[in-house]
């Protein structure tokens, strides 16, 4: 396997743990969990999937640079001879590590906090938002992924 091979496995791989896992918590877990449990038992859910779930996107916050930096320097060399569509998806990858860092410094802490504390109705507003955050997050991985797929010339 080239080292080009390793470093795209290596970068696929992190985005499908990351984007998937959101389109699984968005589109299956999310709707299983409303039809069956009620808020508390809910809400403990979700902050052990979170706990869970976190620590595997943290891999995948270090993988992308790195195998996306180790591909940009083996396939075009400098940052500015690298296609446009490359320039986008280094973009779309900031925005959702800042939307993570938000969910991870400030909304799951809130969400911590009102499971210890048996806060329901704080908790369910903090899931509120994360389940925005997550929603965005899932939009642009989506669309970042159809952007590496499609690779257009703009």
């Amino acid at each position: 396997m080239t080292p080009f091979a390793s470093l795209y496995a290596l970068h696929v791989l992190a985005a499908v743990l990351w984007v998937g896992g959101m389109f699984f918590a968005w589109m299956v877990l999310r709707p299983a969990a409303v039809a069956v449990l009620q808020a508390p038992e809910r809400l403990r859910l979700w902050a052990e999937v979170f706990r869970r779930f976190v620590q595997w996107v943290w891999i995948a916050v270090a993988v992308l640079p790195i195998s996306g930096i180790g591909m940009w320097h083996l396939r075009f060399g400098a940052m500015a001879s690298a296609p446009r569509y490359v320039h986008v998806m280094t973009g779309l990858y900031l925005v959702m590590l800042a939307l993570f860092l938000r969910l991870v410094l400030l909304q799951l802490p809130a969400l911590r906090r009102a499971v210890d504390g048996q806060d329901w109705p704080a908790g369910g507003a903090v899931l509120g938002k994360i389940r925005a955050l997550v929603g965005l997050n899932l939009l642009l991985g989506l669309a970042l992924i159809a952007i590496a797929s499609a690779r257009p010339v703009f």
